[in-house]
């Protein structure tokens, strides 16, 4: 289905980014990834306007066009009591402003049936304490998913999805962990990136401006202490 598609992920040297390129790969497209951390790709920081503007070029440069365009990279999570402003910029700035910049460079060379998926959260709609800047970052992206997708109409879709608890280190998590879940278990890379497959495949082609939640159930679950193996640590 992407045999010949040119597909952009950022952070996709490890977890959830890592799978979503070998998937793609796995399905024929041409890969262009970006990533703070060093390899055979393309190296630097988001967060730097200038990185940007030399990335898309770089892709446009050797392709000419994009298909898809996944907004992955992880935003820093710092929180109320030890975040700085320096700091919760530069979370804004991969989580939110990146993928506006990344969209906006390619928009004139999105091909015909262009995708764009963006990476937000569970966060976006619940919170752990001082996790602020990585909460309001994937906020941001699920809210700019829809003005995009509006922007975008008729040329591309653009899409996101909420990852919820997703174990990309590989250990294996039981008992209270799993039970919390209505799916019985943790979330893998792999529930995820079939997701962006398929949001960036003709045969999502009616759906576009949508944030889709794949947490297996937990934001649907309410828990009190004592259900499911949780227990309220008071001291």
């Amino acid at each position: 289905m992407f045999k010949g598609k040119v597909v952009v992920v950022t952070g996709g040297a490890q977890g959830i980014g890592a799978e979503i390129c070998r998937r793609f790969r796995e399905e024929g497209a041409e890969v262009c990834m970006i990533d703070r951390q060093a390899g055979e790709h393309f190296t630097g920081d988001i967060a730097d306007k200038g990185v940007l503007e030399r990335f898309a070029a770089a892709v446009l440069g050797r392709h000419g066009r994009v298909d898809v365009l996944v907004n992955n990279a992880l935003p820093l999570m710092k929180g109320l009591d030890d975040c700085s402003y320096e700091e919760f910029s530069y979370a804004l700035a991969v989580g939110v402003t990146a993928p506006f910049y990344l969209a906006k460079l390619f928009a004139p060379h999105f091909a015909p049936g262009g995708s764009i998926v963006n990476i937000s959260s569970s966060r976006d709609r619940m919170s752990q304490a001082q996790t602020e800047s990585y909460t309001a970052a994937k906020g941001g992206i699920a809210a700019l998913t829809h003005a995009l997708a509006v922007s975008l109409s008729g040329r591309v879709r653009v899409n996101s999805i909420s990852p919820g608890w997703i174990e990309t280190q590989g250990v294996q998590h039981g008992g209270a962990d799993a039970a919390q879940q209505p799916a019985g278990r943790v979330g893998t890379p792999a529930d995820i990136a079939e997701m962006v497959l398929y949001l960036s495949s003709p045969k999502a082609g009616f759906i576009t401006g949508e944030n889709i939640c794949i947490d297996g159930g937990m934001t649907r679950q309410m828990i009190y202490h004592g259900d499911c193996g949780w227990q309220l640590g008071i001291q």
